[in-house]
């Protein structure tokens, strides 16, 4: 299982990811952000609801991507070497944060 550091409730990977996992997935947070800040300035522009509603559908869209991409990283690393390991509990970790992310 993942351990905690100096006491707190953070948990770390045992396995890092990969630097082009964290690239790909830095690079679609930082468009997320883009399009959230876009959003921002929608709305201080007084923007037509309909124009930022599609946009809204765009970032949750994104985030919803994001998530998965998270989710296949966590079951092809986490979950794998847990499994390996003997910890079948991880099964129901993993069942439990995908139903938090539908």
């Amino acid at each position: 299982m993942p351990y905690k550091k100096d006491g707190c409730c953070c948990r770390y990977k045992n396995t890092p990811r990969s630097q082009q996992t964290v690239h790909m997935l830095q690079m679609r947070l930082n468009r997320m952000i883009g399009q959230l800040n876009g959003i921002k300035k929608m709305l201080d522009d007084n923007r037509y609801c309909g124009d930022i509603l599609i946009q809204i559908a765009a970032v949750e869209n994104a985030l919803q991507k994001f998530g998965y991409l998270v989710l296949k990283d966590h079951m092809e690393t986490c979950v794998a070497e847990e499994i390996r390991n003997g910890n079948n509990e991880v099964i129901d970790e993993t069942i439990d944060l995908i139903k938090k992310l539908k």
